[in-house]
């Protein structure tokens, strides 16, 4: 009977000790196993944001602002966020969507938006546009409603993408780039308005004959960045259910082919294919 006793002992101190020993190594620096593991892990999803941007010429003529602390700062925010498992729209590989599409040189038609919709699968990197698996939002379907009173022929399409814009040339840039889900303006001052503010700068330094179309307050704001001696700025309401009278017969589009034409460019074709 006391070995019995002794041999029981024996065992339940040894799984103290184990559980003291695990312990230890949860809450001293020398858990290097589980530290090393969370590691991998974040390394394996770090997100290298100048690895996104795909395009050389964007590369180039930005070059001062992705070697910037402020350009790191974003990127050691959006790490962060993502490896708490935060969902952030769009998805990273569309984040520079728009400068992935339109090269620097092929840029007509600058249209400011102010932050990415933050709903499931609509934002995909282009201001004002969702992906066509999703209903066509308050804002956009308001813009369509000037396009069919603006744009001769235009249709109301059964889709809210603007790719096709895109492809043209239209610039469709939000002043801030990412979302937190379901989270409206969350990374409003995570940096990226500094960084939009220097693409505004860039493109009216570099480009020649631009249209630069600017709805609501905050995007009229950006206006004292463009050089309007070589630029055409067109400024109206929001197209925001809240503001649309301010919007509704701007003329902006027609207006824009008419710049675009005057000074030997395409006009860009409004209209959307459902």
């Amino acid at each position: 009977m006391p070995l019995k006793r002794k041999g029981a002992t024996a065992t339940t101190s040894a799984a103290k000790k184990s559980k003291l020993t695990q312990s230890k190594l949860n809450k001293s620096g020398d858990g290097t196993v589980e530290l090393k593991h969370k590691k991998a892990i974040q390394e394996v999803d770090y997100v290298n944001l100048r690895d996104l941007l795909m395009r050389e010429d964007w590369k180039e003529i930005l070059k001062s602002e992705l070697e910037s602390d402020y350009f790191k700062g974003i990127e050691t925010f959006l790490n962060s966020e993502y490896s708490k498992g935060i969902q952030i729209f769009p998805p990273k590989e569309q984040i520079f969507n728009i400068f992935n599409i339109i090269a620097p040189n092929k840029v007509k038609v600058v249209i400011l938006g102010q932050d990415p919709y933050h709903d499931d699968k609509q934002a995909h990197g282009l201001c004002f546009s969702v992906q066509k698996t999703v209903a066509i939002p308050p804002s956009l379907k308001n813009i369509y409603k000037e396009l069919v009173n603006d744009i001769p022929g235009f249709k109301i399409p059964d889709h809210g993408c603007l790719d096709r814009w895109a492809d043209q040339g239209v610039f469709l840039l939000n002043a801030t780039l990412s979302v937190q889900a379901h989270k409206a303006n969350s990374h409003a001052k995570c940096g990226w308005q500094k960084f939009t503010d220097a693409v505004i700068k860039k493109i009216s330094e570099h480009c020649n004959k631009v249209v630069f179309i600017l709805w609501g307050k905050f995007a009229e704001n950006k206006s004292k960045m463009i050089d309007e001696d070589n630029h055409c700025i067109i400024i109206s309401g929001h197209p925001s259910p809240l503001s649309v009278k301010h919007f509704l017969g701007c003329r902006c589009f027609s207006k824009a082919n008419e710049y675009l034409e005057k000074n030997g460019k395409e006009p860009i074709d409004w209209k959307i294919p459902s």
